[in-house]
């Protein structure tokens, strides 16, 4: 995701990068509570293991860590992970159920970031890497930092 004005990346699941192939991107918001809201604030979120599924014609995210806010009464019970409800167009959403239902492709969270004072997220289609592919990158990352460090090393 390009960094532009006034937006700042909350926490980006760096493993999906790497796993997947990403097909199409979407920006949609999420439905947070006033605790959750504070603690993604101060970057207390986590992407890792999350992953999207729709529900009649909305899309939940799974497995969405957000830490519970430090001054809440001890007495309240919070739940860290738990579904939390996207938003996004209704076409979009219709596309990428029609989408997860064939071979191969999933929809997962890629970031979580401000957009101004809002709280906004990527949704993206994606489709598993072959092993192959994912040792392709390493390689090629190996190879791009063994060039760089040849270069400033006789520069």
């Amino acid at each position: 995701m390009k960094k532009k004005k006034n937006e700042w990346e909350i926490t980006k699941n760096k493993k999906a990068f790497f796993d997947y192939e990403i097909i199409k991107s979407y920006e949609g918001w999420v439905e947070l509570t006033g605790y959750e809201t504070k603690s993604i604030r101060h970057w207390w979120a986590n992407l890792k293991w999350s992953f999207i599924i729709i529900n009649g014609n909305a899309l939940y995210i799974k497995n969405m860590h957000i830490s519970a806010w430090k001054a809440l009464p001890k007495s309240m019970s919070i739940d860290t992970v738990k579904e939390i409800k996207v938003f996004l167009h209704k076409k979009d959403i219709v596309y990428l159920e029609g989408k997860s239902r064939e071979k191969g492709y999933s929809i997962i969270p890629l970031s979580l970031y401000f957009k101004w004072s809002l709280i906004k997220i990527q949704v993206g289609l994606v489709r598993w890497k072959k092993q192959f592919e994912k040792k392709q990158v390493l390689k090629d990352r190996s190879m791009k930092k063994e060039a760089d460090i040849a270069a400033n090393k006789y520069i």
